[in-house]
């Protein structure tokens, strides 16, 4: 039980033992809920009636139906840490190889870097425009600071904040939200907008890839919860928590401006919530901090990783994940501080275009792990030099994976590359569901009956 005892977290990408295992699954539900109660979901649900000038109604349910759908895949990612008590990137071993692994471990160690320098840049702002006399500079070092210290401290402070939080920022939204609908609603508040079949399905693709989109941090936190507490439990607090936090964060954000006629939901929101405001602003900032504290813990998880398929032998405690850690907030920090507006609006949309590679892993993911392995995998062979049962590189694995991208290709719509089916269902991105349907009948198909002998040779 020392994990539990030690302030510093003193594991980084390990297997967890039994006798370390501690804690509840209801933990998921406060970390999952607190974590998407942030600006960012405030902003992109405030687009269900600004965007694609949906009514009130029609918003309401494309939210919630988006959500609900995007929060199975979370929840499952979720639920395979107390199986397997290892991080998720270090799970990908079991699909790609020990060396094959790479290029997902890459692709999300992209994502959680460019997520990290972006909300220490915000958070500079923000803790700037709150306290002007602290410069930018000073504002953003701040910020990063307490994330990078939040993050290098570990797992089970992560979770005991995100617990305190949770309370306090659900209660300051049900409070917003109660202040904006006890206020007189402008008189076409019910009858502004109209349902399109379009603008609906925006909304609830919006809902589904925000969920999905964190399937790569999951099991980081749940990987130390006792195997015996099942697989329903970490799904149920895990898929309710993100799904009851985002929604009432997208729902705020779509109230507020709907009942300002505002364009900017932030100052809808300040507008809409009276002397809450100010209050609310100071809480998102906190919030980002904290949340932007999983954005470094997961890209030093993906790093080490990185690192260690290299390394076989070096299995890094505290001190190297400390290390890790001030690397990456130097880095992050030079960076956000060196980079014009321009180039993080660029980078962001970067980073966003990048979550078409997340999906077909994240689909490999469940059915190999679910389906084909039967909830199991062989955990020593993961840490194995030459990746064991696993092997080096699984091409055939790769190969799938690669169909899985370019199947999105034609129905691909983001800053940066517009297929030639993208306006299929206008001012949405379909290419995700596409790369869905194609990884669910080529994984099983061609990458599955040897594993199927050996889980059952194991049950065996």
């Amino acid at each position: 039980m020392q994990a539990r005892k030690a302030f510093i977290e003193n594991k980084s990408i390990d297997y967890v033992p039994a006798a370390e295992r501690h804690g509840h699954p209801r933990s998921l539900f406060t970390l999952w809920f607190c974590t998407n109660i942030a600006p960012l979901a405030v902003v992109t649900g405030a687009a269900a009636t600004l965007t694609f000038h949906l009514n009130v109604l029609s918003a309401i349910t494309a939210i919630v139906a988006g959500h609900l759908f995007g929060g199975l895949f979370l929840g499952l990612t979720s639920a395979q840490g107390p199986r397997a008590g290892i991080p998720q990137m270090v799970q990908s071993r079991a699909q790609f190889g020990r060396y094959g692994s790479l290029l997902v471990i890459a692709f999300a160690s992209v994502i959680y870097l460019g997520f990290f320098i972006s909300n220490i840049t915000l958070s500079g702002r923000v803790i700037h425009n709150v306290l002007p006399s602290i410069g930018i500079t000073s504002a953003t070092l701040c910020g990063a600071a307490a994330a990078t210290f939040i993050g290098a401290v570990g797992y089970h402070f992560i979770h005991r904040l995100n617990r305190i939080g949770a309370w306090v920022m659900g209660a300051a939204l049900l409070a917003g939200l109660a202040m904006i609908y006890s206020h007189p609603l402008p008189a076409d508040f019910w009858a502004r907008g109209s349902f399109t079949l379009s603008g609906w399905f925006a909304t609830f693709c919006l809902g589904a890839v925000w969920q999905i989109s964190f399937s790569p941090y999951t099991s980081d936190y749940s990987r130390y919860l006792p195997e015996d507490c099942g697989v329903l439990k970490p799904f149920l607090y895990t898929w309710l928590g993100a799904c009851c936090g985002t929604i009432l964060a997208f729902l705020f954000g779509m109230s507020a401006v709907s009942v300002t006629g505002g364009s900017d939901a932030m100052d809808a929101v300040r507008q809409a919530t009276g002397w809450l405001g100010p209050l609310l602003m100071v809480l998102f900032l906190l919030n980002i901090i904290c949340h932007n504290a999983m954005n470094l813990y997961g890209a030093v998880l993906s790093l080490i990783t990185a690192v260690q398929t290299f390394v076989p032998d070096w299995r890094p405690s505290a001190r190297g994940r400390l290390l890790c850690s001030a690397v990456v907030l130097v880095g992050s920090v030079l960076v956000a501080l060196a980079a014009s507006s321009n180039f993080v609006n660029l980078f962001l949309n970067l980073i966003l275009a990048l979550i078409s590679v997340l999906v077909p892993w994240a689909m490999i993911n469940l059915i190999d792990f679910y389906l084909i392995h039967g909830q199991r995998y062989d955990v020593e062979s993961i840490f194995r030099a030459d990746g064991g049962r696993y092997g080096r590189v699984n091409r055939k694995a790769l190969g799938i994976y690669a169909f899985g991208i370019l199947v999105q290709l034609p129905f691909m719509k983001n800053a940066f590359f517009s297929g030639p089916y993208a306006g299929l269902v206008p001012g949405t991105d379909i290419s995700w569901i596409i790369s869905m349907a194609a990884i669910a009948i080529a994984w099983p198909l061609f990458n599955g009956r040897a594993e199927l002998w050996w889980t059952r040779a194991q049950r065996e």
